[in-house]
């Protein structure tokens, strides 16, 4: 998590230098500059009639924000954890960070009977609720046939 955090800090440093490039490259574009002007004519130039564009640059910006604050969190729960995850460590094996992640079902239906239900249902949104009305029982069956998979039959428990 180390990494990930450090891979955020630079990304809000990149997308700091972006926007600024990006807001002063439009300003450049958006000016009007006479032929034949020095440096300093050019910069007042730029100054005076070139503009920002906004929606990028806040866009840009807005970026930086978010990688700000997601390396921010990082560090945050790297502290909570106690400092070091068994991803920082070099010598760490891949038990040192295997967890229960809780039981899934390998072999099961029912996810697929379920998602066909809640297609159904969605598609009532664009077709006509008839089609949700039909999709509504499917959706019902996949729930209870899933959440009671492993109380009957071959899979009890």
């Amino acid at each position: 998590m180390k990494v990930n955090a450090n891979l955020f800090l630079l990304l809000f440093f990149f997308f700091l230098a972006a926007d600024a490039a990006y807001v002063i490259w439009h300003m450049i574009d958006s000016a009007t500059i006479p032929e034949g002007t020095d440096i300093g004519g050019f910069i007042s130039a730029v100054a005076s009639t070139g503009t920002v564009e906004w929606v990028g640059s806040v866009g840009i910006g807005l970026g930086a924000i978010l990688s700000f604050f997601l390396q921010f969190y990082l560090r945050l729960a790297i502290s909570a954890q106690g400092g070091e995850l068994p991803e920082d460590r070099s010598d760490a094996t891949i038990d040192d960070g295997d967890a229960e992640q809780g039981h899934f079902s390998p072999w099961s239906w029912w996810p697929l009977v379920l998602t066909f239900g809640l297609a159904l249902m969605f598609l009532g949104l664009a077709v006509g609720v008839w089609m949700a009305i039909i999709g509504a029982p499917i959706v019902l069956v996949g729930v209870v046939g899933w959440q009671f998979e492993y109380v009957r039959g071959n899979f009890a428990r």
